[in-house]
């Protein structure tokens, strides 16, 4: 089989998505494409180690998590992502999410695992590196996430899920905001105010001082 560049592996709460409070496995993939203003795995930028695909898939069918998520960094850099993917997939009893940046296509990810796509706004400094014709890619067991400094970037997403009918397009259209930076308890009345058909999301993890 094929390497990948690893930066970690690890076993936590899952944080984020539909899925948060969950045990999951995670593979976190090494090196990055973005650089975004609020990054916190800035220690994923550079090349972590080499490891073979078959002992990932070892590690995380061993893991008692019944999710895996591919992480990073970037993952869909890696030109052995969908090896890995497929390896993972056919684990017995294990859901498969890959959270990627936005900035790829992922129409390379194999059915059968769950595309979490983060949509880069202004505020990260990086959106017009984001490959928007991936919001018309998500299937309908995906999610899509926004990461909101502001008010700004509140209502640039905002804009994007109503425009893309995101709430019907796929599972789930996540809010996240910045922590530190953007208060919850603000987000959330933005949401009700304007009835948006999106899920607040918290970083649980962070919340229970978890990785």
């Amino acid at each position: 089989m094929s390497t990948v560049d690893i930066c970690e592996t690890f076993t936590s709460i899952q944080g984020e998505s539909t899925y948060a409070g969950a045990l999951c496995f995670f593979i976190r993939l090494a090196e990055c494409n973005l650089r975004c203003s609020y990054c916190d795995t800035q220690h994923a930028y550079d090349p972590g180690t080499l490891r073979q695909i078959g002992d990932l898939v070892k590690e995380a069918g061993e893991s008692g998590a019944a999710i895996v998520e591919i992480t990073g960094g970037e993952p869909l850099l890696q030109p052995a992502f969908a090896e890995l993917a497929t390896s993972l997939k056919d684990l017995s009893g294990k859901t498969i999410l890959i959270e990627t940046n936005g900035s790829r296509d992922i129409s390379v990810v194999p059915d059968g695992i769950v595309t979490i796509l983060d949509v880069k706004c202004p505020g990260s400094n990086e959106s017009a590196r984001m490959d928007f014709a991936n919001l018309e890619r998500l299937r309908t067991c995906d999610e899509v996430k926004f990461v909101l400094l502001d008010r700004a970037d509140y209502e640039w997403s905002r804009e994007l899920v109503l425009q893309h009918d995101l709430a019907r397009r796929c599972a789930a259209a996540l809010f996240s905001p910045v922590p530190g930076r953007l208060d919850a308890s603000l987000l959330a009345g933005w949401i009700m105010d304007d009835e948006l058909p999106v899920r607040l999301q918290v970083q649980l993890h962070k919340l229970l001082g978890l990785k």
